[in-house]
């Protein structure tokens, strides 16, 4: 049985308030990400004081708006957010986009100035309407309190409804509105206790009832175990990575078909698992010559599109008829191929592929892993014999040093395609986290932290730019609960940009694009209260990512040069194009 709720009766606003946190609670949301502010004293207060909620405050709204995707996207469940009015509810629209494109469920609550106040210049009062856009799947401004059950049922039933629709039919941002009149603090009006006692506060919320995300089905499509087929496991955050690892490795058995998984899927982490598993199709399909010889008549694609440039580029030349399976309603199609998108799940997939021996010989396979093998050999001989600080090594590093089953939150930008070239297949079933709806350098630190935040020891991979972007989060140091090793690659810009033809356009090219920056993140470092270790080398490197603390905040700063590394990245790929050649 549900614990008696937790009302405070001490004026109109607490009353309020608490009505609306009780109905986080019993709708499942169990951690609030509260921002300092007066008009928002109310819900903070209701958010602290209840018994079943984590309220964390974070000063700075942008950090606490990826922090809070952080802590949805490590459980998959929706975390509240509350600010102030005014511009403090405009800093969330990074999280709220990234939220929407990459479908975390956040529960956004701005207070707001009442109706009186605004366009009156009034302190802190904007145009909070639908300030986040449509990128909410729903929002509603709440009515100002008043003393009335009928209003505070209401109110239940619309809190209780956002929190469903944060969940389902896919999972998103809400926003929720909140206009408060004075007094905001908790202050004995002397009327509201007399009211609430009238209420039979034991029966108010029994309905109320954490909502499920419904499984969506549709008729599988019909797929020949003898015909070209490629399956592209894209990104992907699934709930049970193991789950979602066996049902993939089901369908490849099933078909026989080659596995081109991403970097920044579990599919990397499952070796064991998945069958017919291909990781170096990136270097592979660089080659012209070998690329023709590899295309598919079907490409079944689950997850979403992968990182690889290259590899989205050649399936866009390919006729093939394509699959794409997934549970959201929106167009998730950025190729425009031949594609038809299926809503329907994995598992109900899996069951509907006949087993009937088929796949056993499949020459299309087979010509996939002929390229495949020699180029991962190659690959991993290079990187282990590679003594200088070279980037992509340290992902390389990572996926065999790093404890079993550790998350790894991986910044966007060049980390997250250093883990799509180098990351080795492995069954050591590292759980990868991202921020890839939007493909931004918003919010890193914060985002890593929160998926941090009273959970296993997690390690950060970002670029200097990514973390100098977002070092307020540094200042959720106090409130943390957990581990976080930050393996910082600093080159001193934005690396990435080497790699695009604007680099050959030089002014303006290393001010303006690779922007280069001196910070001192020993220094830095010192400021927050962080630990900061610098590495010199990778036995070094190896020995402090093969243990993780068990608490605290420690930088691994790793000094690399930018140019130099460019130049060998693309070495590196014609030494690989030539061994297949």
């Amino acid at each position: 049985m549900p614990a008696w709720p937790t009302i405070d009766p001490r004026n109109l606003n607490t009353l309020w308030s608490s009505v609306l946190v009780e109905t986080l609670v019993r709708s499942g949301v169990r951690q609030a990400v509260v921002s300092p502010g007066s008009r928002s004293a109310p819900l903070a207060i209701a958010a602290a004081s209840h018994p079943q909620m984590e309220a964390i405050p974070v000063l700075d709204e942008r950090s606490a708006g990826f922090f809070a995707l952080g802590l949805a996207r490590q459980r998959l469940t929706p975390v509240a957010l509350i600010c102030t009015s005014g511009t403090a509810a405009a800093n969330y629209l990074p999280a709220v986009i990234e939220a929407r494109e990459s479908a975390v469920p956040l529960i956004v609550i701005t207070a707001d100035r009442p109706p009186e106040l605004r366009g009156c210049a009034a302190g802190q009062a904007i145009d909070q309407q639908k300030i986040y856009g449509d990128y909410p799947t729903y929002y509603h401004e709440v009515a100002t309190p008043e003393r009335s059950e009928g209003m505070l049922r209401y109110l239940r039933q619309t809190v209780a409804h956002a929190c469903a629709r944060s969940v389902t039919p896919v999972p998103g941002p809400v926003h929720l509105n909140v206009p408060l009149r004075d007094p905001l603090a908790p202050t004995h009006d002397g009327e509201t206790q007399g009211f609430s006692n009238g209420i039979e506060w034991g029966k108010f919320f029994t309905h109320v009832i954490a909502p499920t995300g419904s499984e969506p089905m549709a008729r599988a499509p019909a797929l020949s175990a003898s015909a070209r087929g490629l399956i592209v496991v894209g990104p992907s955050q699934p709930r049970d990575p193991a789950a979602f690892a066996a049902v993939v490795g089901s369908i490849a058995r099933k078909l026989g078909w080659p596995v081109l998984a991403d970097g920044l899927s579990p599919a990397r982490n499952a070796r064991e698992t998945i069958p017919h598993l291909v990781t170096t199709y990136d270097a592979i399909l660089r080659d012209t010559a070998i690329a023709p010889q590899l295309a598919p008549e079907t490409v079944l694609c689950l997850g979403g599109w992968p990182t690889s440039k290259v590899l989205r580029q050649w399936l866009q030349g390919q006729k093939a008829a394509i699959w794409l399976v997934s549970n959201r309603p929106d167009n998730r199609d950025a190729l425009h191929g031949a594609t038809r998108q299926i809503a329907l799940s994995l598992r109900a997939l899996a069951a509907a592929l006949p087993d009937d021996g088929a796949a056993e010989v499949n020459e299309y396979r087979q010509r996939w892993e002929k390229f495949d093998g020699p180029v991962r050999g190659e690959l991993d001989k290079r990187l282990e014999t590679e003594a200088a600080l070279f980037e992509p090594k340290a992902a390389w590093l990572m996926a065999r040093h790093l404890p079993e089953q550790t998350p790894l939150f991986v910044a966007s930008s060049m980390p997250v395609r250093d883990i799509e070239y180098v990351w080795p297949p492995n069954g050591r079933g590292a759980r990868l986290y991202f921020n890839r709806g939007a493909n931004g350098i918003d919010g890193t630190l914060s985002t890593a932290l929160g998926v941090a935040h009273g959970g296993p020891p997690t390690v950060l991979l970002t670029g200097d730019l990514a973390l100098l972007h977002d070092t307020n989060g540094f200042l959720i140091r106090p409130k943390f609960r957990g581990s976080l090793t930050i393996v910082l690659i600093n080159n001193r810009g934005g690396g990435i940009f080497q790699h695009l033809p604007i680099a050959q356009f030089n002014p303006p090219f290393e001010e303006f694009f690779a922007t280069p920056q001196e910070a001192d993140f020993a220094k830095l470092a010192s400021a927050y209260g962080v630990e900061y270790i610098p590495i010199p080398d990778w036995p070094t490197f190896i020995d402090k990512i093969s243990s993780l603390p068990p608490t605290g905040i420690r930088i691994l700063e790793l000094t690399t040069n930018r140019e130099a590394d460019a130049r060998q990245r693309q070495e590196l790929f014609n030494s690989l194009s030539a061994i297949i050649a």
